[in-house]
């Protein structure tokens, strides 16, 4: 790991043929992946350069070291487009007072794929990266961790008499399930797993948090700005007139719209500072996923000022959507409900170039891997709903159950 003084880096990109499997060139054991509908940046080898910062203004203080790393890199670029270059994966923790920290990793080389373009990019003289055998299949199961169904219905409960005394609008309370997988287990199976049966989702593997978030936090190239807000969830309908009753419910619903207007407003608030023409859809319109309906409203505006991508995650995260309103009320509500740390689970995931531009998700649908002593991996994943002052304990166990199912399914 080089941190100081600032690494002057070589960056080399050039257009390539396509691999027939571009997860083929990442690491098993630790995977570096970015991928949705065939797109994708893959990262290889080792890492080149890790930045890590922990506690509060974590994403300002990467955002400023990620400035100076990019500003002494000597780039040759002959691809140009978005995602060639140098880039950096990113994976930030959810709440200040985390253990885990919240790092930026370039490694040795990445493998990119936009459209029709494929391009490598080297750090130096890493050579072209060579195909990694992939392991045996493996699976694993996850069970009630230090939340279990009755402790995540007294904790919402807990939430609910806080909206009655006024403390929140809103708070976002999550439970978590954990296991372990074996010892060598391919991590990229994992990977694959979620993105053959999530496509349109991002599908991420940074530092070691492995998943399929539907959520956009922000993204940011050549200027424009673009986000999509997702709250309110309903689990789809087990045929076609029960899935189209379950679409219209949630649509209807004065909860979930409720939940909706509580995280488009709390968005739209942090990005006004650094834009302009900022727009967000009048009503949100319903997103179908394969497991669940959620509202969705799409924002976009233009850059106004020289913040870069990880700036603008610093400004909008966490948001109403993952956290709650008022925010810092509602996180503290959060620590206090929630007996474990949360780590990078509902934090920003993504990547920034030297430029500034970017594409950052929510880390959902996700489990966070630990190695153990032994060689096996620790698993650990969340899910969470939004409560409101129409929320039923219940229904809201119920609601992660449904969440809990794409990272259980991939697993199993």
């Amino acid at each position: 790991m080089i941190e100081s003084p600032v690494p002057r880096l070589v960056v080399t990109t050039r257009h390539i043929d396509s691999p027939d499997d571009l997860l083929a060139a990442t690491d098993p054991a630790a995977p570096l992946v970015w991928m949705r509908r065939g797109d994708a940046l893959i990262g290889v080898g080792v890492p080149v350069v890790v930045l890590s910062e922990k506690g509060s203004d974590r994403a300002a203080r990467l955002a400023e070291r990620w400035r100076e790393l990019a500003a002494a890199a000597t780039i040759d670029d002959t691809v140009g487009v978005v995602g060639s270059g140098l880039v950096a994966f990113g994976a930030l923790a959810f709440d200040d007072r985390s253990t885990l920290p919240s790092t930026l990793t370039v490694p040795q080389a990445i493998i990119g794929r936009r459209g029709t373009d494929t391009w490598l990019t080297t750090i130096g003289t890493a050579g072209p990266p060579p195909s990694i055998p992939w392991g045996p299949y493996w699976s694993a199961t996850l069970g009630p961790g230090t939340l279990d169904p009755a402790g995540y219905q007294a904790a919402v409960s807990a939430g609910l008499e806080a909206i009655a005394a006024g403390q929140v609008g809103k708070v976002v309370l999550a439970r978590d399930l954990v296991g372990s997988a074996p010892a060598g287990a391919d991590l990229r199976r994992l990977a694959r797993e979620l993105h053959d049966a999530y496509p349109d989702t991002w599908t991420y593997a940074v530092d070691g948090i492995i998943g399929a978030s539907p959520e956009t936090l922000v993204t940011v190239s050549h200027g424009t700005v673009t986000a999509r807000v997702l709250a309110g969830t309903i689990a789809r309908g087990a045929d076609t007139d029960s899935d189209n009753a379950a679409a219209i419910a949630l649509r209807t619903s004065a909860k979930d719209q409720d939940e909706h207007g509580f995280a488009v407003r709390s968005l739209l608030s942090a990005l006004e500072p650094h834009t302009a023409a900022l727009v967000a859809g009048e009503e949100p319109f319903t997103l179908k996923l394969p497991n669940v309906w959620h509202l969705a409203t799409d924002v976009e505006g233009s850059l106004s000022d020289a913040a870069s991508s990880l700036d603008l995650v610093g400004a909008v995260h966490p948001t109403a959507a993952v956290a709650g309103t008022p925010t810092r009320t509602a996180m503290d509500l959060i620590a206090q409900l929630e007996p474990s740390d949360r780590g990078r689970y509902a934090g920003p995931v993504g990547w920034i170039d030297a430029d500034g531009d970017g594409e950052w998700a929510i880390a959902l649908r996700c489990v966070q891997v630990a190695t153990n002593e032994d060689g096996s991996f620790a698993l650990t994943a969340h899910a969470g709903a939004g409560i409101v002052a129409e929320s039923d304990p219940e229904k809201e166990m119920l609601e992660t159950r449904v969440k809990f199912r794409p990272i259980v399914e991939a697993l199993a």
